[in-house]
């Protein structure tokens, strides 16, 4: 494993730290294998859900936000509606303003119920890809960047969860919110300049 990736998994583990038992744990190779050949997903991405697989309750809670990351059992049904079809076929040829077939859901957002994704169509070099998000209930998805890479999005995440230690993770005053979303920018600069620039933390 790359050492970019393993500082990352690392400092993601480390946003679990007062439970004895992380809702993390080691995924299915055989599965994982199935899900990588068919969305396409990036080695980075299958290397974290084969050391690192987020269980049912691997919610990351902050004032702004509460994220729940999917296991590797459930990408293909979280798919559906997406990047399937309700048989679980990829759809090609999607309209404009329709979901692209190269977003690939790894979580969403339990207050609002926007979709985090992975764009597989701009995987680099390094075996990664973006990670964004858009906004549900609209008439056209408009992605926004949250991460340049999978990496950083553990990052950001670790980032947060670390900052969010010092709120009130019960009140959702607007105030709190922004109050932590200006913390949080100038930390998530010191990784990913263009995920600041991009708006979604801050």
């Amino acid at each position: 494993m790359d050492t970019d990736l393993t500082e990352s998994i690392a400092a993601f583990r480390g946003a679990f730290p007062a439970l004895s038992e992380p809702p993390l744990g080691e995924g299915d190779a055989s599965l994982i294998e199935v899900l990588k050949t068919k969305f396409s997903l990036p080695p980075r991405y299958c290397k974290f859900l084969l050391t690192c697989e987020p269980q049912d309750d691997a919610e990351l809670v902050t004032p702004a936000e509460r994220l729940l990351l999917l296991s590797a059992d459930q990408l293909d049904e979280e798919q559906k509606g997406f990047a399937t079809d309700d048989s679980g076929t990829l759809i090609p040829h999607p309209s404009t303003n329709a979901w692209r077939p190269s977003w690939i859901i790894i979580g969403h957002s339990s207050l609002l119920g926007d979709p985090y994704f992975l764009e597989v169509a701009d995987a680099d070099a390094e075996g990664d890809c973006p990670v964004y998000t858009a906004m549900s209930g609209t008439e056209a998805w408009q992605k926004q960047l949250c991460a340049s890479s999978f990496a950083m999005f553990l990052r950001i995440l670790a980032v947060s969860v670390e900052l969010a230690k010092d709120f009130d993770l019960d009140d959702y005053d607007q105030d709190n919110e922004q109050l932590f979303r200006d913390s949080l920018g100038p930390k998530i600069r010191q990784y990913d300049p263009a995920a600041v620039k991009a708006g979604h933390w801050t």
